[in-house]
């Protein structure tokens, strides 16, 4: 009736696991940020979710099939997902070392003993054994308990990097795209600009040959000319670094009918904003969430070094058969067991374990403050979002306005020098500020296009 002892030693080895737990209670760290970003800059201008679905936030098909071969062959992202694969993988790993481990083991030796005076012949003796080996480390001070929850916490960080790295790839691919069709817009008005001017030239030339225009309004046209032509060149250059860079995000070649050739009115759809924006928002963003994962991991290894100055308790046992023959394994009384607990009490170790400690309170507090420059980095990307954001209809209003006085004033100026009744430079300059207040007019698109982009992203995009 011993059997039943190593069992029953086993049983309240394991109610007793777990019982203390030395990590510090964790609690969200107040955001040294304001409870809401100014009311002035928050306004409703689109029936879309602050967390909208990529296939309703953006509005051209052809952007939609491109962020989708990015999202399918971008190697940052990719890398990023076997990061959170391999994490994975370390949380299990860890975690398994909780839990008793068992292994089947199966053995034979065979030995001979040399002849010796007590007897004539040498002996082979054989011994043979099949036991399950067991070991477990009673987790009494929550040592193995916090290092899985750090690996966990780990695990669950770099998955929300992942998250913001499909987020961030969104943006930068989405505003790739709209810059390239930006500069397609001012490579084409460029070329419409030479075009124009060259025909201006070649009439001065025409008019200079018949002795009614003056060789300095010659030369005054020819450096419009070629002020155009430079413009092209530097465009078309411009639109092919704006490809490469696409497609380096992108991760592959994009289809040509994929791009644009002009930058649209609503490429993508605008974020709606509520009247009052909770900068709790924040909580949700998926950089925010790793650096509070990442937090709780620092917390966690605290409970970990604490629990090194308490002693550590370790079960092992085996149970089986052995026999000095094979076939008699498994015969009766054939039948062995051993159980052998030990206890490890730090002593001395010249404060190893007290610095192992300062060094996890030191990382928590290097955490918390990453936590919390997170948070306010986060607060300011939305703040300087919604600040362009205020004002961008109102300045695109004004330069549109600009754009087209400007038009009449050259369209005047055009007129009045073709009737005679003006100097050729008084067109050249109302033409040349057409020309800078169309561009003008193309790159605020593209700010106001971008900033789109730039709200869904500081927002935590819906990815």
């Amino acid at each position: 009736m011993i059997r039943p002892a190593p069992l029953a030693a086993w049983l309240s080895a394991l109610a007793l696991t777990g019982c203390v737990n030395l990590a510090p209670e964790y609690q969200r760290p107040e955001a040294p940020i304001r409870d809401q970003w100014p009311a002035d800059v928050v306004a409703s201008t689109a029936p879309a979710d602050v967390l909208s679905a990529l296939d309703r936030f953006v509005l051209d098909s052809r952007l939609r099939q491109v962020l989708e071969q990015a999202l399918a062959n971008n190697r940052d992202l990719r890398v990023a997902a076997l990061n959170v694969a391999t994490a994975r993988a370390q949380y299990r790993v860890q975690r398994a070392e909780q839990f008793p481990t068992v292994d089947g083991v199966a053995s034979g030796s065979h030995s001979r003993a040399a002849v010796n005076s007590g007897s004539e012949t040498a002996s082979v003796e054989h011994q043979y054994s099949v036991a399950l080996s067991l070991s477990y480390e009673l987790d009494l001070f929550g040592r193995l308990r916090n290092l899985s929850d750090a690996a966990l916490e780990s695990y669950l960080a770099l998955e929300e990097t992942r998250r913001s790295t499909q987020i961030s790839l969104v943006a930068e691919v989405a505003t790739a795209w709209l810059t390239l069709a930006a500069d397609q817009e001012l490579l084409q008005l460029a070329k419409d600009t030479l075009a124009s001017q060259q025909a201006s030239y070649d009439l001065q030339q025409r008019s200079h040959a018949l002795g009614n225009t003056s060789g300095l309004e010659l030369a005054q046209a020819q450096t419009t000319v070629e002020s155009a032509r430079v413009d092209v060149a530097a465009y078309q250059s411009q639109v092919q670094l704006d490809l490469n860079a696409l497609e380096l995000l992108v991760g592959a070649p994009v289809d040509s009918a994929l791009l644009p050739q002009a930058l649209e009115a609503d490429s993508a759809e605008l974020v709606a904003l509520p009247g009052e924006l909770p900068s709790s928002l924040l909580q949700q963003r998926p950089d925010v969430l790793a650096a509070e994962h990442t937090l709780k991991a620092a917390n966690a290894d605290i409970g970990a070094a604490r629990a090194a100055f308490f002693p550590s308790i370790n079960l092992t046992g085996s149970a089986g058969t052995t026999s000095s023959e094979l076939a008699g394994l498994f015969k009766a009384g054939s039948g062995a067991w051993s159980f052998a607990p030990s206890i490890s009490v730090p002593i001395f170790n010249n404060g190893a374990n007290r610095a192992s400690l300062a060094a996890a309170r030191s990382e928590h507090d290097m955490q918390l403050a990453t936590y919390e420059k997170t948070i306010q980095t986060a607060f300011s990307e939305v703040a300087d979002a919604l600040a362009v954001r205020s004002t961008i209809q109102a300045r695109l209003a004004a330069q549109q306005a600009l754009t087209d006085a400007t038009e009449r004033s050259y369209t005047l100026a055009d007129a009045l020098y073709r009737s005679g009744a003006s100097s050729y430079l008084d067109a050249l300059d109302a033409q040349r500020s057409l020309y800078a207040a169309r561009q003008t007019l193309i790159d605020l698109r593209l700010t106001e296009q971008s900033n789109r982009i730039t709200l869904y992203k500081a927002l935590g995009g819906g990815a």
